[in-house]
């Protein structure tokens, strides 16, 4: 697929990760749908990356109904549909036997909704969409990318609900990808290790050091534009079906 063809809709894409994919499709000639809760950040992504490349549609990702006609107006603004990001995300931190007690299973099941369960609702919507697209080289019809973490491999104390959220990802690429081979749609998935978003900021800035000074190389937070990078690249590069890539500076995470 070539980058000036994309026509994408974007999960979580006002801020943080999915913002640095939007700009990058622009920048590339292609046209975004952003998809998030937060309306004022989405008038002002819209601003920032123009009106006639960029569109703002509230949606909560866990509905389907809400997705299902959320995705459908995307693709009638977009005038087309061949592209799904999904970056949006909750952390759903807190130990499973902590000092209060056990973890509420609500707080579980929350994250598993968001992370897990809200990224295949805008997959499935998507690939719906993207079926009835003309072929273009390869048979292909589009391309689904998920956000996952190395947390899915490697999840911290405190991570259990964002590590089986994420591993759950993780888990559903393959088949859903080897499902899609008779429509034409990858599906794709970057695991991010410890990068410089939004949630970042929250933190003082001596963890945000010493975090930085914990990835072998290069030994820095991962950048949200190198993200986008790859998100570009396996857009142009149709090998790249059905697997997880780590983007993660070769960083292995510890216990806690």
């Amino acid at each position: 697929m070539q980058a000036e063809n994309v026509k994408a809709v974007i999960t979580g894409g006002v801020s943080g990760l999915g913002f640095a994919v939007a700009e990058r499709f622009v920048a590339d000639g292609g046209k975004v749908a952003l998809l998030d809760v937060n309306a004022d950040k989405g008038v002002e992504a819209v601003a920032a990356l123009g009106e006639e490349q960029a569109h703002f549609f509230r949606v909560d990702v866990t509905s389907e109904e809400d997705v299902n006609e959320v995705i459908d107006q995307a693709r009638q603004w977009l005038g087309g549909l061949n592209v799904a990001v999904n970056c949006a995300g909750i952390l759903g931190a807190g130990r499973v036997l902590g000092r209060e007690g056990p973890m509420p299973l609500d707080n579980f099941a929350k994250t598993v909704m968001v992370n897990l369960i809200g990224s295949f609702n805008v997959a499935k919507a998507a690939a719906f969409q993207m079926q009835d697209n003309e072929p273009g080289e390869d048979n292909e019809r589009g391309l689904i990318i998920n956000t996952a973490s190395i947390a899915a491999e490697e999840g911290q104390i405190g991570q259990a609900a964002y590590s089986a959220s994420k591993g759950g990802v993780v888990g559903m690429t393959l088949p859903m990808a080897r499902e899609f081979t008779r429509i034409g749609v990858r599906v794709m998935t970057i695991a991010p290790g410890v990068f410089h978003t939004p949630m970042m900021d929250i933190m003082p800035e001596e963890i945000q050091k010493t975090l930085g000074e914990s990835i072998p190389f290069p030994r820095r937070l991962g950048k949200s534009e190198e993200f986008a990078a790859l998100a570009a690249h396996i857009v142009e590069n149709r090998y790249f079906n059905g697997t997880t890539i780590r983007l993660d500076g070769a960083v292995r995470l510890e216990p806690k």
